[in-house]
């Protein structure tokens, strides 16, 4: 993604400065689980956050193209944990550790209406 001025702290009022926002770029890291797991979920299946443990290590600006990947590094029954990492092509942007729990989304949804 590149860093545009909606991705920024002020955008979303989480600081003062026009560099790339930590729930911004929580999302990105959590998109990177996402796209890991393409193919490999069951017909039914999804998964939903539960844990993210984050280093936002550098600032970001308006305009720097920022790359997340994810790597699955444990499986305890429906709960799975990644290693995440962001970097802007030469710097780390940022390290995580998310959990997320694959659920049936029939009934998850159920739960929530």
């Amino acid at each position: 993604m590149t860093v545009g001025d909606t991705d920024t702290s002020i955008a979303f009022h989480s600081g003062d400065v026009p560099v790339l926002a930590t729930p911004r770029l929580v999302a990105l890291l959590e998109e990177a689980t996402v796209h890991a797991l393409a193919g490999h979920l069951g017909d039914g299946q999804t998964t939903v956050g539960m844990r993210v443990q984050i280093d936002h290590l550098a600032p970001t600006g308006v305009g720097i193209d920022v790359r997340a990947t994810a790597t699955l590094e444990a499986v305890e029954g429906r709960r799975l944990t990644f290693s995440a990492e962001a970097t802007d092509g030469t710097s780390p942007v940022a390290s995580a550790t998310i959990t997320r729990v694959v659920v049936d989304t029939s009934r998850f949804l159920e739960r929530v209406s």
